[in-house]
């Protein structure tokens, strides 16, 4: 099948990140099929719209995120839409000949030490984190991937409240958004985020008057404290 090399399908576009991306401005051809149009669920529906659209690059956002809690109250809904859906995808893309990049979480590393490179064991602590890494393992066996595992949030910080016990890597979405197609042409995994700080020390750069909270004792044992990421190799691609 011929691939139009300026065309680009993002799945899970009406999401939050989705919807900013969507204002980026870009020399590809975007398209962001309804659930309607491309059902991640349903192998005959990925067919026919990429048969029809015939894009060089996939973007897979679309997943199953928050509340948490879900992914340990409907284990269901969290293995369709964080593996199984992906697996689809993977599937398809690879039959065509389509390049895949699929959009994981810094939560797959262990979360005890941090600063975790891109070929650091991962070891998932609670369902979410499981369910982003079974997507990875069929995204892993297609050749043409990128796996971006990302730590962002939204802009501005939402919450009153921080974590000063939980390091990590946030980024706004609007800057993923920003540098996202200067990676599409690269494979393999690529962590993506910002400074390696606590959510609190973050956070207070928008708000002075953000409150300390303790994640240790609000999270439970089942939460990684320090799943942050090296990124010196998206901070060499950006540049």
């Amino acid at each position: 099948m011929y691939l139009y090399k300026d065309r680009i399908i993002i799945v899970g576009g009406s999401g939050r990140f989705g919807k900013i991306l969507s204002n980026i401005k870009t020399k590809y051809k975007t398209f962001y099929p309804s659930k309607k149009e491309l059902n991640i669920l349903n192998q005959d529906s990925i067919r026919k719209y990429l048969i029809k659209k015939k894009p060089k690059y996939l973007i897979l956002i679309a997943g199953l995120s928050r509340p948490m809690k879900i992914h340990e109250e409907n284990i269901n809904k969290s293995i369709n839409l964080n593996i199984v859906g992906p697996a689809n995808i993977t599937k398809i893309c690879s039959d065509y000949k389509i390049k895949l990049i699929f959009f994981s979480t810094s939560y797959v590393y262990p979360g005890t030490e941090g600063n975790y490179k891109e070929d650091s064991p991962v070891l998932p602590k609670n369902n979410y984190s499981w369910s982003k890494l079974g997507g990875e393992s069929s995204v892993q066996m297609y050749k043409n991937s990128l796996i971006l595992r990302v730590c962002m949030t939204e802009k501005p910080f939402v919450h009153k409240k921080a974590f000063k016990d939980f390091i990590t890597n946030f980024i706004f979405h609007e800057d993923v958004a920003k540098s996202l197609f200067k990676l599409i042409n690269k494979k393999g995994i690529i962590n993506v985020g910002g400074k390696i700080q606590s959510v609190f020390n973050f956070a207070r750069k928008y708000n002075p008057k953000i409150k300390k909270i303790s994640a240790r004792r609000n999270l439970g044992k089942n939460y990684p404290l320090n799943p942050s990421m090296n990124v010196n190799k998206y901070k060499k691609i950006i540049k």
